[in-house]
C-alpha cells in the first residue's frame, strides 16, 4: 500500500536512472543528471532544467511517464514505481496531496477534543498556518469537523455566540446568481457572476461552502458530457460547444451565401474577403450539416460522415446545367441544339450528362425507328440517306452504298437489324421485276 508520509528513497540516482525501461538509451542519457537532482534535492524543476540544459516540458513529460513515483514523492506521496501508475495527483474537486499534508496536523487537532477550547484561528496559529485558509479547507473538504466542533463547544458551554454559516448580506448578494445556476440551462460560474455583477471567486467560494448539493449536481452534469462535442451542448469543461460571437460575425456573410447560393466555398471566401482555409474549417466544425446537404450525404450529429458518397461536381456547376437538363428531360430538342440554346459547349455538356445523368444520357443516345426499335443516334444519321433511297427507289443496294460512301456489307447488316420489313419487301419485289 502507498504510504503518504514516508521519506523519499535515495535509491533513485544514476544507476536507477540507467535502468529505466521503455525509454530510448539516448533519452535516458539526456535526462539522467536531471532525474538524479530531481530525486535527491529539493531544487525546483525549472532550476534543474537550467543546470542540466534540458527543457522544462521535456523533463516533466519524461518524469510523468517513466518516474512518476518521484513526481508523487515531491507532492508528499511516496510509493514504488508499480503503485505510482494508479495514483492521481489532483483529482477533481479534491485536495492536492501536498495541501492535504500541509493541513493534516491542524485538521486532526480541529477534530480532537484536546483542542476543543481553542477556536480555528488559534489552532491555525499554533501550527503556523493562516486561519482563513484553514477555515476554507475545513468548509470545503471537512464540513463534518466544523459540525462536530460546533456541537461539542455548545455542549461544553464554550459557545462564543458568534453567528455561523452564510451571512444574510452574502445570501442576498449571491441569490440571483445561485438561481441562475440552478436553472435548466447550464451556464458557467463565470457567466453567472458576470451576469449578476458579483465577484467570480466570491461566488465560487459561496457555492463550495453553502451549496454543496448544487456543486455536486453540476459536476455530475459535466461528467456526463465528457468527450462529447455537440453544437449548442455543454462539454466536460462546462462551456457550451459553439463558435465565439467574433467568429460568427466574421463568417456571417460567407455562411449566408453558402446557405442560399450554389457558389463554391472558395469563391464565397474570395468575394467576402475571408480566409479560404479558415472558412473551410468553420464549415466543417460548426456547419457540417450544410456541407453534407450540398454533397447529398445524410448527416446525423455525433455520427461519422461517409465522405465516399460525395458527388463529384460542384453545386455551382449543377446550377449551370440545370435548365438545359430540364429541357432535355421534357424531350425538347437534341443535346447539341439544347447546348447551343443555353450557350454551353456541346461536348462538355455531353460529358457532364454521361457522368451525372447516365439514364438521360443513355436515352438521348438512342432513337426510335418506325417499327419501335432503338438505335444509336450516330448510326441513324450515318445511314439515314441510304435507308431513304432503299425505301423509296428500286436502286440496287450496292449502288446505294457506293453513292452514300458506305460499306456494302455494313449497310446490308444495318438494314437487316433495324429494317427487316424493308429487306423482306425488296426481296419479294425482285423476282417479279
Amino acid at each position: 500500500m502507498c504510504n503518504t508520509l514516508s521519506p523519499v528513497s535515495s535509491d533513485t540516482g544514476l544507476e536507477k536512472c540507467k535502468r529505466t525501461r521503455g525509454a530510448k538509451p539516448e533519452t535516458v542519457e539526456k535526462y539522467c543528471r536531471a532525474i538524479e537532482l530531481y530525486a535527491t534535492t529539493s531544487m525546483p524543476c525549472i532550476e534543474i532544467c537550467r543546470t542540466c540544459g534540458v527543457t522544462v516540458a521535456g523533463l516533466q513529460a519524461y518524469i510523468g511517464k517513466y518516474h512518476r513515483h518521484l513526481l508523487l514523492a515531491r507532492n508528499g506521496v511516496t510509493c514504488d514505481s508499480k503503485e505510482a501508475a494508479g495514483i492521481k495527483l489532483n483529482t477533481f474537486r479534491r485536495q492536492k496531496p501536498a495541501t492535504r499534508l500541509k493541513y493534516k496536523k491542524a485538521i486532526e487537532a480541529c477534530d480532537s477534543m484536546d483542542y476543543i477550547e481553542m477556536n480555528v484561528s488559534q489552532i491555525a496559529r499554533k501550527f503556523g498556518l493562516d486561519g482563513t485558509n484553514l477555515g476554507r479547507q475545513l468548509r470545503t473538504h471537512y464540513p463534518e469537523v466544523l459540525e462536530f466542533r460546533e456541537r461539542a463547544r455548545m455542549r461544553l458551554g464554550l459557545n462564543d455566540n458568534l453567528p455561523r454559516g452564510s451571512r444574510s448580506s452574502c445570501k442576498e448578494q449571491y441569490a440571483a446568481a445561485v438561481e441562475l445556476l440552478k436553472g435548466d440551462q447550464y451556464i458557467t460560474v463565470q457567466e453567472a457572476a458576470k451576469c449578476c455583477d458579483v465577484s467570480y471567486t466570491g461566488l465560487e467560494q459561496h457555492l463550495l461552502f453553502y451549496h454543496k448539493g448544487l456543486v455536486g449536481k453540476r459536476i455530475r452534469t459535466r461528467e456526463k458530457a465528457l468527450r462529447q462535442q455537440r453544437k449548442g451542448k455543454i462539454t466536460g469543461r462546462g462551456t457550451v460547444h459553439a463558435p465565439s460571437p467574433a467568429i460568427e460575425e466574421k463568417y456571417a456573410a460567407a455562411l449566408e451565401l453558402y446557405r442560399t447560393t450554389p457558389m463554391s466555398a472558395a469563391r464565397i471566401a474570395a468575394e467576402t474577403k475571408v480566409s479560404r482555409k479558415g472558412f473551410y474549417e468553420y464549415l466543417q466544425t460548426w456547419h457540417k450539416d450544410l456541407v453534407c446537404a450540398r454533397k447529398g450525404i445524410s448527416y446525423e450529429e455525433g455520427m461519422p460522415v461517409d465522405w465516399s458518397k460525395t458527388r463529384k461536381y460542384n453545386p455551382a456547376t449543377a446550377a449551370k446545367y440545370a435548365a438545359a437538363i430540364r429541357k432535355l428531360k421534357e424531350g425538347n430538342g437534341t443535346t447539341a441544339a439544347v447546348a447551343a440554346e443555353f450557350g454551353l459547349h456541346p461536348e462538355t455538356f455531353r460529358s457532364y450528362l454521361k457522368e451525372h445523368e447516365p439514364e438521360l444520357h443513355a436515352r438521348l443516345g438512342m432513337v426510335k425507328t418506325a417499327g419501335g426499335k432503338s438505335m444509336a443516334c450516330h448510326s441513324h444519321e450515318k445511314y439515314k440517306e441510304a435507308v431513304n433511297l432503299y425505301k423509296t427507289t428500286s436502286e440496287p443496294l450496292n449502288s446505294i452504298a457506293r453513292r452514300c460512301g458506305l460499306n456494302n456489307c455494313a449497310l446490308r447488316g444495318f438494314l437487316k437489324r433495324h429494317y427487316p420489313e424493308l429487306v423482306e419487301r425488296r426481296r419479294k419485289q425482285e423476282p417479279s421485276a
